[in-house]
């Protein structure tokens, strides 16, 4: 059922009662709330761009995000909702019972009754955004009463502090439901090693879920300026692309995770920054002991004493087909954070970085900074723990920072572990100083990289020494990523920013370097039974390990990897590269022959021959907005010349069969842009799609080709360039007719 703009107003704004509202000559009743939005809106302009980027100017920071949120919700509301349903713990409202734990694992870490008071305690500059995003949010669904929430039909201003990071989930998606479940769904263990498993999604083959960060020096570039490449992997139509500028010193672009009111990976006129998802250890496991009080309270051993467990409730509403159930859990709690899972009958609390009100400061005023100074002023905040950073700026500055989060521990422990929550040995000991953690400021070489990988070959031979650092402050390893990276930079030089284009998109995938020369070897030595395979071998015997659409050597080869992933025998539990390597070099001649005779066998079955071009498999499609992709192979679709991350593919693409033949994408280069610094700032960028998740928009689907041919548009940063781009230009509210020019 729709909702009337008069109902609309009433329940997303909260509106007064109408007696209390002002009343026109005509008659009518106006609620004085949406009339001081309308009033705000007028001091925000939305310039949208031949591409439908929105480029939002205002006098005052708070307006800029006013504007910005009501801009992402035109693009994608959506998606803006659910990840805020999702972070505040209302998941299951859209999704039903099974969305339940979910909810559960956000309300273990805060209330909303927290967040309230977080916002509170918020400086006043800070609430002033928060206040801007929910009006925002809320005047476009008063201004759109075609529109109908799933969950939310009033926006709040203490809601990002649920979501205050940079990626949606960041370190609480960490924690495996499966834990949760267990214990308060059912009351049981749960298996270390599963844990493990559960907590760590990069397992075998997926090494997709990441990013790729480079800086580059003025001594190897043709300007003299610095570069730097911004490439997150993630779901194709997880970020939009925004460019937000007010008179308080806001100018900032690049791509905004949809509902949050600063740019997470992007750049100003003088500086940039890149996020990689980092493999420090940030958070911690504790397995306490619990005893029971002589009051029947539980309590938990620590030390000499014994502390009362702190005990809560929380009531969670989940969706029943046309109504609604619920269900009321209880909440534990120690001073190390709450309790999540259960391991060999023993309670574990799980703490992690949960500092919302400083954590939303970093991310924003990371946007405004000028120079390394004051970027480096911005890092010692200390709060950003999921990720890596990749800097570059004007002054020709290059810098690398593994992680920024990370809690001093006692090295006589084994953190990596659960450790025992009754020692107070085991305490976090404060937070290390950014100067303590793994960085690099302007290395010799010109050059900086990270690809999810090890900051110990960031900037290749002068990079910082393992041994310098505490085990549990840098322990990724490295991927095949990383050492493409190191390989297309090392000699790097003269670089323009369509060279750093090419290295960025550089088509060698130095996963299969050892896979595939070890099947030849399998063929050669006992291939008399496979003679069938002799051909096929042979495309692999003469490839030069690139990517292309045309290339049947990479769709034998990515079978064949697949197809070990799936029927390889892996005895020692090997992971990532070492596994891939292991499939390669010390498997069974015969083992590789039989999977390659399998993949071969499914490539003839799914594609009427083996001889097919890869592009004829690996598909760019988006057949709607939802957030659940659906695939047709019946349906127009694109030939894509990428690979995936888990090969060493740097442009990465993975890309997934979803009762569908062909492959379609569905992660890996999103957003993408390359940066000069200088006198004057120039970019250029890549957005998969589009920028609207509106299948009737123009640009839903208006860079798809582009995407596919690397064809990267120029950035318009400058205000006469946005004005010469113009296609549209608005303030908040008013309708596409009365806005065009």
């Amino acid at each position: 059922m729709k909702i009337s703009a008069a109902l609309r107003c009433s329940i997303a704004l909260c509106l007064v009662v109408f007696a209390t509202a002002c009343t026109p000559d005509n008659g009518t009743t106006v609620d004085p709330e949406f009339a001081r939005l309308s009033e705000r809106a007028k001091a925000v302009e939305i310039i949208r761009d031949d591409f439908g980027v929105p480029h939002i100017y205002a006098k005052t920071d708070a307006d800029a995000v006013f504007g910005l949120l009501y801009a992402q919700a035109e693009d994608d509301f959506p998606r803006v909702e659910r990840n805020y349903y999702w972070a505040i713990g209302r998941l299951a409202e859209a999704e039903g019972e099974s969305a339940l734990f979910s909810d559960l694992r956000a309300r273990l870490y805060m209330s909303t009754d927290e967040a309230k008071e977080a916002y509170a305690q918020a400086p006043p500059w800070l609430q002033q955004l928060c206040n801007a995003f929910a009006d925002g949010l809320n005047y476009y669904l008063a201004t759109h009463p075609d529109v109908t929430p799933k969950v939310l039909t009033r926006f709040e201003p203490w809601m990002p502090m649920f979501f205050f990071e940079g990626s949606i989930g960041g370190d609480i998606e960490q924690i495996p439901l499966d834990g949760i479940r267990a214990f308060y769904g059912e009351g049981r263990s749960v298996d270390l090693a599963a844990m493990e498993s559960a907590r760590d999604p990069k397992l075998g083959y997926e090494q997709h879920l990441g990013s790729n960060g480079f800086a580059i020096a003025g001594e190897r570039t043709r300007s003299g300026n610095a570069m730097l490449l911004i490439n997150p992997h993630t779901s194709l139509y997880f970020r939009g692309e925004v460019h937000v500028v007010s008179e308080e010193g806001l100018n900032a672009y690049g791509a905004v995770t949809w509902g949050q009111f600063f740019v997470y990976q992007g750049f100003n006129e003088n500086t940039g920054w890149m996020h990689t998802s980092t493999g420090v250890d940030f958070m911690d496991e504790f397995v306490e002991e619990i005893v029971e009080g002589a009051d029947g309270s539980l309590m938990y051993r620590y030390g000499e004493e014994l502390r009362p467990v702190e005990v809560s409730q929380v009531t969670l509403r989940y969706k029943d087909g046309d109504a609604m159930g619920e269900r009321s859990f209880p909440l534990y709690r120690t001073h190390h954070g709450p309790i999540t899972h259960m391991l060999d009958g023993k309670w574990v609390a799980t703490r992690i970085n949960w500092d919302p009100v400083t954590a939303l400061e970093q991310s924003y005023v990371r946007s405004k900074k000028a120079d390394l100074e004051g970027f480096n002023d911005m890092m010692d905040l200390r709060t950003n723990s999921s990720n890596n950073t990749v800097y570059a700026d004007s002054s020709g500055n290059i810098a690398y920072y593994h992680g920024n989060f990370v809690p001093r521990r006692d090295p006589r422990f084994d953190f990596s572990k659960p450790v025992d929550g009754s020692n107070p040995a085991t305490d976090w000991l404060g937070l290390h100083t950014v100067d303590e953690i793994v960085t690099l400021t302007n290395p010799a070489n010109g050059w900086l990289q990270n690809c999810n990988s090890t900051p110990f070959t960031a900037a290749g031979e002068y990079s910082p020494a393992q041994e310098d650092y505490p085990v549990y402050m840098a322990p990724d390893a490295e991927n095949f990523r990383g050492i493409h990276a190191q390989r297309v930079l090392k000699d790097v030089s003269d670089l323009t920013l369509d060279g750093l284009l090419e290295i960025a998109y550089d088509s060698y995938l130095p996963g299969f370097e050892e896979l595939i020369p070890g099947l030849v070897a399998a063929f050669d030595a006992e291939g008399e039974d496979y003679s069938e395979l002799a051909a096929a071998i042979d495309v692999l015997r003469d490839w030069d390990l690139r990517v292309s659409a045309d290339s049947v050597a990479m769709s034998l080869a990515y079978f064949y990897g697949m197809q070990f992933r799936a029927d390889g025998d892996n005895p020692d539990g090997l992971r990532r590269m070492a596994l891939i390597n292991y499939f390669a070099t010390e498997s069974s001649y015969q083992e590789r022959l039989a999977v390659f005779a399998t993949a071969v066998r499914r490539l003839k079955t799914d594609f009427g021959r083996w001889e097919t071009p890869w592009g004829d498999i690996n598909r760019f499609q988006r057949l709607s907005g939802d957030m659940n992709l659906a695939f047709d192979d019946e349906q127009p679709s694109l030939p894509v010349g990428f690979a995936s991350g888990d090969w060493g593919a740097l442009a990465s693409y993975r890309a997934v069969r979803r009762n569908t033949k062909r492959l379609y994408g569905v992660s890996g280069n999103s957003f993408v842009a390359v940066v000069e610094f200088g006198d004057k700032v120039r970019a250029k960028s890549m957005l998969a799609g589009g920028q609207s998740g509106d299948p009737d928009s123009p640009h839903f689907y208006d860079q798809a080709q582009s995407y596919v041919d690397r064809d990267f548009k120029d950035v318009a940063f400058y205000r006469e360039d946005v004005e010469a781009r113009a296609v549209r230009r608005y303030h908040p509210g008013e309708t596409a007719e009365k806005a065009v020019d």
